[in-house]
């Protein structure tokens, strides 16, 4: 790109040389947002394993078991980062069509007879030795990818200022896709936050308002179409129906909202301790490893656990928007964009739905939940946002 010479940290000849290089690399990374993540994810095995310990059904008798894959988990979710930052997300520019093209054939894969059934939603495929995989996480990333490629290419090029419309509408059509199939598994709440991605994208690439306002009238009316044409499963619907109305079944579709509230609000300011809370040791509260983990942090931490939780979160998204602000190409900022379209409300909604101000979607809390597939999508992301800042174009 005309104007700016891009900082190679490509490994010298001599010894002192690939350490000066690797000292360099690592001074570049943004460490604050690293070391949220890495906090995070502890404080996320701690409650996972609280919530599970005492789960003979869950945990095949082994206290430790939830334990010990939500580390692995992690860990092969920060091996998964360290790749990304390797292979830097320029790299990865060129290669979106083949990962894009991987991901849809993924999502479709679930709608033939690989693909399970959990919690009322047909999203996931099964693997040999228990693990399973949830495709729509990674669509998550190639739908960021790929339309931080089509929107900032031209404007990286120093043809356009903005995204014209014909670009715009091969963005969204790459996005619409992949959303069709997740919709139709029907996994409502991947679908949502890939609307807000798609939105944060738009918004970042400097794209028309029209399209923005445009996309969002689409959005209600495809909502109020869906609803009208009971396109919904049942269980969605009751979803819906007892967040409008918390007492309607408060022993049946309810009861996880109920439960959820109940947990939070009897941690009070320092919480029952670790171990110690009724609520978690009890059961009451049904997934509570996955969708639910932030009713053990509120029960057994209190409000300052929990709201550390919070903090963390806040500061994982203030780093990204550092990111997106300091990086100088738009397709870094599209891309840094999408990923804090993604965190910010993924957490408010999942957060949310525990305190009862948000319908139940089923969707994990960043870096805490348990759960494979997301654990890898949300470290690649922190990958994705590490490359953009190590790789910043910087004046010659």
């Amino acid at each position: 790109m005309a104007g700016f010479s891009v900082q190679r940290y490509a490994p010298e000849r001599s010894t002192w040389g690939r350490l000066v290089a690797r000292d360099s690399l690592v001074r570049r990374l943004d460490w604050p947002l690293l070391g949220s993540a890495i906090a995070l994810s502890f404080i996320g095995s701690l409650l996972v394993w609280s919530a599970t310990r005492g789960r003979d059904s869950l945990t095949h008798g082994d206290p430790y078991y939830f334990l010990f894959r939500h580390a692995l988990n992690t860990g092969i979710g920060i091996a998964l980062m360290i790749g990304t930052i390797w292979l830097g997300h320029r790299t990865l520019r060129g290669a979106v069509p083949v990962l894009y093209g991987l991901s849809v054939l993924l999502v479709m894969a679930v709608l033939t007879p690989l693909g399970a059934t959990v919690n009322g939603a047909h999203a996931w495929i099964l693997l040999p030795g228990g693990f399973s995989l949830q495709p729509s996480e990674f669509t998550k990333i190639t739908i960021i990818l790929g339309m931080a490629m089509l929107l900032a290419a031209r404007v990286d090029a120093g043809d356009q200022l903005h995204p014209d419309h014909r670009t715009v509408a091969k963005a969204l059509a790459l996005a619409a896709l992949p959303m069709a199939v997740v919709m139709g598994m029907p996994d409502l709440g991947s679908v949502m936050v890939m609307v807000v991605i798609v939105l944060g994208a738009l918004l970042a690439s400097g794209a028309s308002n029209r399209w923005v306002f445009g996309l969002l009238g689409t959005g209600i009316a495809g909502a109020v179409a869906i609803w009208q044409l009971g396109l919904l499963d049942d269980y969605q619907i009751a979803r819906f129906a007892a967040f409008a109305n918390p007492a309607l079944d408060p022993a049946g579709v309810g009861y996880n909202t109920n439960q959820a509230r109940i947990a939070i609000g009897s941690g009070g300011l320092h919480g029952t301790g670790l171990f110690q809370g009724t609520q978690t040791t009890g059961q009451f509260v049904p997934e509570q490893q996955t969708d639910f983990v932030f009713t053990v942090a509120g029960e057994e931490l209190g409000f300052l656990g929990a709201g550390l939780i919070l903090v963390l979160l806040g500061v994982v998204l203030w780093r990204a928007c550092r990111i997106a602000r300091e990086t100088t190409e738009l397709y870094g900022t599209v891309v840094a964009a999408g990923i804090i379209a993604w965190f910010a409300f993924q957490s408010f909604e999942n957060i949310g739905m525990t305190l009862g101000i948000m319908p139940v979607a089923g969707l994990p809390l960043p870096f805490v939940s348990y759960g494979g597939s997301s654990m890898f999508a949300v470290w690649v992301a922190i990958g994705l946002l590490q490359s953009i800042r190590v790789q910043r174009p910087i004046t010659a």
